[in-house]
């Protein structure tokens, strides 16, 4: 079957829905693990294609990876409006103990649309004999995401024992919490955490990050605890908390001069070290909550490069991504990518954006186009 092409047509392209990644990486063959997926590598305009274990020989000596610790929660858990099942996803834990929400209609295969929440004061039983009240809308432009207050004020062990991990109708089945944790995932002991998985780090294991190490490739970490996605309206990002220490910055400033590339590992990770950084570039370690959207406005002040999956026509991260690469690159990668029928979605397969830093006159070897 042929694919429409994205270049110069982002506003209409769509993902092939056998695109879709059903299943991790290490569920698709015997032997498999979840480094087992493709990379998309792009230098510019110049595409080229691998298997993500060659990572190693895409990166050089004193790179660096800024790598988000935040850990996934089991953030879907089943309620019931009056008569009706509704699952609540567990976006954002605000300061003041409430918890910004999404309500959701089950259908058998993780969740279908979101519901309009509201009106304020609308109660959603939980199990436990838990209630969750919804107070104000999140936001004055949506009414997708409401900060609600829960009954009991232990949501983290309420997601323990009664939540499972966030999925939606593109995969195939239920999988485990830790399908969804990455290699540099920490636990927070106040049981904070992401509610959908900082997907772009998935593919790394242990292995492939001691022979990065040995290559001479550094790690920064950060945290940067994401929010429910907008996958219907893929609307921009909204405030999220993040950290960055002292340590990694001193890392990213060395990194840079000593004209190393400073490549984020996901759009998490971009948006937490671009928070923490000066107007001359300069990161400063800052924690807090962030609502900095990237765009190719704004540009980057800090990213050079970024490992990423793959995101849908609509989906603002591909404003970051263009504020990384330039609107050139991206329409020239995607439409490799659907050319070259990689998988999408927090299971599929990845891209590597690296500045166009070679000479143009450089022979192309058969795997780039």
């Amino acid at each position: 079957m042929g694919v429409p092409p994205f270049e110069g047509s982002r506003a209409r392209a769509k993902v092939p829905q056998e695109l879709s990644a059903r299943v991790p990486a290490e569920q698709r063959g015997p032997g498999l693990e979840r480094d087992a997926v493709r990379l998309l590598v792009s230098h510019g305009t110049r595409v080229s294609h691998h298997d993500f274990v060659e990572l190693p020989g895409q990166l050089r000596a004193g790179d660096l990876l800024v790598v988000n610790t935040s850990p996934t929660l089991a953030a879907a858990v089943d309620g019931h409006l009056g008569h009706a099942r509704v699952v609540v996803h567990f976006s954002t834990w605000g300061d003041d103990g409430r918890w910004a929400v999404e309500l959701r209609d089950p259908d058998g295969r993780g969740t279908t649309r979101a519901r309009a929440g509201g009106p304020a004061g609308t109660e959603v039983r939980l199990p436990g004999d838990v209630r969750l009240v919804l107070e104000e809308p999140l936001a004055a432009r949506s009414e997708r995401l409401w900060w609600g207050r829960v009954s009991d004020p232990d949501v983290p062990g309420l997601l323990r024992r009664h939540g499972r991990p966030i999925r939606y109708s593109y995969t195939e089945r239920d999988q485990p919490l830790s399908a969804y944790q990455t290699v540099f995932a920490l636990s927070c002991g106040d049981g904070a955490g992401s509610a959908e998985m900082p997907s772009a780090a998935r593919p790394f294991t242990a292995r492939l990050v001691a022979e990065l190490v040995s290559r001479g490739v550094q790690f920064a970490p950060v945290t940067l605890h994401t929010g429910v996605a907008s996958v219907e309206a893929h609307e921009p990002p909204y405030p999220e908390r993040y950290e960055v220490p002292a340590t990694s910055a001193r890392l990213v400033n060395a990194a840079k001069a000593a004209a190393g590339r400073i490549i984020a590992v996901g759009t998490t990770a971009v948006r937490a070290v671009e928070s923490a950084a000066g107007p001359d570039g300069v990161v400063q370690a800052r924690r807090g909550w962030t609502g900095l959207v990237v765009t190719p406005e704004r540009g980057t002040r800090v990213v050079d490069g970024l490992l990423t999956g793959l995101h849908e026509p609509e989906a603002s991260h591909l404003l970051m991504l263009e504020a990384v690469a330039g609107r050139a690159a991206i329409d020239r990668g995607y439409d490799a990518a659907l050319r070259g029928r990689y998988l999408w979605h927090e299971f599929g397969d990845v891209h590597l954006i690296l500045p166009d830093d070679s000479p143009h006159t450089e022979h192309c070897s058969s795997n780039c186009w």
